[in-house]
């Protein structure tokens, strides 16, 4: 078998052991539903009236406020994946494992895509948990198969970028709980894009930051393709910062795992 063939290997007996794990202890894998489902509720039926009465006419296209804000939630649980995927590499760099499998015939390479790939499949199962959950509520995209790819890809790439990312945290974390708090302004983020409000309604300042901060872009193109609303240049820019966001994460991801190995 070549070298690229061993290191297929070892990264798919790493994958199965982060999945088996996400199984036998499901806690964190439901609290990266759990977190959005409930802004969800809340947003929806607690502050749903008073917003959406506010944005009502905005470039959103009126209708129901579950139709703008769904979206927002949906990609919402994409950042929520982050913490897990930190706290899952920290404790395997803190219990020792890691320097056991420095000890076998594994390649490098698979620890890290062994977490990596498993946190991008456990988010994936928690956004389609959260898509049925809007549905139940009251959700009525108007996407085609082909925009519900598109939609896809996208939350896939988002959710990819920001697994990598988070490796790197759980990788320069001394603990658990430092692993679990480092990624929460990523998962507030949103907060501060077009998730619940158009950027238009916002004080200027904070108006120029939600326009360029990274989530805006992704969340006006996951609601385009949901909703039918434009999507103007949002797209390819969107595309841009999960590219660069990724490219980030995996330099910095492997170079502190590199770090780690001198220790």
């Amino acid at each position: 078998m070549s070298t690229l063939g061993y290191a297929v290997s070892d990264s798919l007996t790493m994958l199965q052991r982060n999945l088996k794990h996400a199984l036998r202890y499901p806690a964190m894998t439901v609290s990266v539903v759990l977190m959005p489902v409930m802004m969800l509720l809340l947003f929806n039926y607690a502050f749903g009236g008073a917003i959406g009465a506010g944005i009502e006419g905005a470039p959103t296209g009126g209708g129901k406020y579950i139709d703008y804000v769904a979206p927002g939630i949906i990609l919402m649980t994409a950042t929520a994946g982050a913490v897990a995927t930190a706290v899952g590499v920290c404790v395997d760099m803190t219990e020792g494992i890691v320097n056991r499998f420095r000890t076998m015939s594994i390649s490098r390479a698979a620890f890290l895509t062994g977490h990596v790939v498993g946190s991008v499949l456990q988010t994936l199962v928690a956004i389609a948990l959260v898509v049925g959950v809007a549905l139940a509520i009251g959700f009525r995209p108007h996407a085609t198969l082909v925009e519900w790819l598109a939609a896809a890809g996208l939350l896939t790439l988002l959710t990819l970028a920001l697994t990598w990312l988070s490796a790197g945290i759980g990788l320069v974390s001394r603990t658990p709980e430092s692993a679990s708090n480092t990624p929460l302004p990523l998962t507030f983020l949103p907060f501060l894009g077009s998730a619940i409000v158009p950027t238009d309604s916002m004080p200027t300042g904070l108006r120029w930051f939600a326009e360029y901060q990274p989530f805006t872009p992704a969340i006006e193109t996951l609601r385009g393709l949901l909703m039918g609303t434009p999507i103007g240049g949002s797209g390819w820019i969107a595309l841009a910062w999960c590219a660069g966001l990724s490219l980030v994460g995996y330099l910095w991801a492997r170079s502190a795992f590199g770090r780690t190995a001198k220790r």
